[in-house]
């Protein structure tokens, strides 16, 4: 399956399209759609918007797809998402096609929530009604601000291989299918579609995991060669870590795509981390910025290097998963490390840090409370196991310092002042000048956090 486009030097001239992706609390309710409408109706090379679930559609979805789910409870999470589309309805009329398509979605939605099968096409199908249904209403406000806009089905170009909850994108399938069924509407419409799924060669629904919807956005700006990707959200741009645990945390106005990859990667939870793969490929600027506050501006994500060397945020990603592994053949031997990783990849198990030493490799997973699945297989536990020693640690925190040429010589006296305090479990730098990381125990990392930034960032 091919996951790349042509270099650079063949894509065609770049169109100015942009595509704005709104996530869930800026399409909550009627009021918050309204408020992101504006944004569309001010700059007329919005062609396409991307939407997320309506706020707290998801966590119904996510909590109907457990298999130990009692009936009262999944009559309760149904009503849940019933409850919060019907008081987005009662503030606007639907116009007959969405009408159509609005009440036969949720027709289908009772229906997959009532059957009890956990398979992972099922919960993909599931997952899926959240974008499904709050498109239609988007696109109604949309109407009613007196824009063109109509409904898509992204799963008509949006193509995927079939790893169900966490499906790899087929790029050249997409611009493919892009060009045939989605380009065309664009210079008479505004097109309303849903981030987080996409479908497969035999029209299977499917997902691309969890914070999908902004990867979905950048995937279609490559696709139609926009010049740009707007994330709007409820935060104003990317902070220097998250205002709502330090309050002198600063917006930083503009980042480079290495930096950026970092810090969405390890846990600043504004932006996607797969985001950035399409538009660096593509040369996609991305804007990050507030729906409620637009005016604020936010942060741009652009190709050019970093101007900024040194440390510039901190981040942390709580739930993450210590695998340690150990074998005295690992000694002097070749081809350990390569048996392992071709385990975690029969498994589609993504790896964040490595350490190794003689006879041992540390490796740390994304353990996040709300994802459809567990990171860590039992399954893939027990084929480890068959040729080493496996140790699981949980509850731990990662946390990183991201910025551009960062060395540590050049912060070390500061950095190892701050951090003696604490219990460090794991370092990981040298691989990446963009970051440096370390694991923590998770009751500890606020206060971690903390100390970093108020001593290397404040000021």
């Amino acid at each position: 399956m091919t996951t790349e486009v042509a270099s650079n030097s063949t894509l065609a001239q770049k169109s100015d399209y942009i595509v704005a992706k709104f996530g869930g609390t800026s399409v909550a309710n009627f009021e918050a759609m309204s408020r992101c409408s504006e944004i569309i109706v001010a700059d007329k090379n919005v062609r396409v918007v991307a939407v997320s679930a309506s706020a707290g559609v998801t966590n119904h979805l996510v909590a109907l797809c457990q298999s130990d789910i009692t009936e009262p409870q999944r009559e309760h999470h149904i009503q849940g998402v019933l409850a919060i589309q019907q008081a987005i309805v009662d503030e606007l009329s639907l116009d007959a096609d969405l009408a159509i398509g609005f009440n036969e979605t949720l027709k289908a939605f009772q229906q997959h929530a009532r059957e009890i099968t956990n398979t992972a096409k099922h919960q993909d199908e599931l997952l899926s009604f959240g974008e499904r249904l709050s498109s239609y209403l988007f696109a109604q406000v949309l109407r009613l601000k007196g824009l063109n806009a109509d409904r898509f089905d992204v799963r008509r170009v949006l193509k995927t291989d079939s790893q169900f909850s966490k499906a790899t994108p087929d790029v050249a399938s997409t611009a493919d299918a892009a060009k045939a069924h989605l380009i065309p509407l664009l210079e008479e419409q505004v097109i309303v579609t849903q981030g987080f799924i996409g479908s497969d060669e035999f029209g299977q629904t499917t997902t691309l995991g969890r914070g999908g919807s902004d990867y979905s956005a950048a995937l279609l700006a490559e696709a139609i060669n926009a010049k740009s990707v707007h994330i709007w959200t409820d935060v104003v741009g990317i902070f220097s870590t998250d205002p709502r645990l330090c309050a002198k945390a600063t917006p930083i106005a503009r980042l480079s795509f290495d930096e950026a990859a970092e810090m969405a990667t390890f846990g600043a939870k504004v932006l996607h981390p797969a985001t950035i793969l399409p538009a660096s490929r593509s040369h996609i600027n991305v804007f990050v910025g507030s729906s409620r506050e637009p005016e604020r501006g936010g942060t741009w994500i652009e190709r050019e290097k970093s101007q900024h060397s040194g440390i510039r945020a901190v981040t942390q990603r709580k739930n993450q998963i210590l695998l340690t592994l150990k074998s005295p053949e690992m000694l002097l031997a070749s081809g350990f490390l390569a048996r392992v990783f071709s385990i975690l990849s029969n498994f589609n198990i993504s790896v964040d840090l490595v350490t190794t030493s003689e006879i041992s490799v540390a490796i740390t997973l994304d353990n996040a409370p709300n994802a459809s699945r567990p990171e860590l297989d039992q399954a893939c536990l027990e084929q480890l196991a068959e040729f080493c020693h496996v140790s699981v640690e949980s509850n731990l925190t990662l946390v990183a310092l991201i910025g551009s040429e960062i060395q540590l010589r050049q912060q070390e006296v500061n950095l190892m002042d701050v951090l003696k305090a604490f219990n460090i479990r794991l370092i990981c730098h040298g691989a990446s000048k963009h970051n440096l990381c370390f694991l923590v125990e998770q009751d500890e990392s606020d206060n971690v956090v903390k100390a970093i930034h108020s001593h290397l960032l404040e000021g």
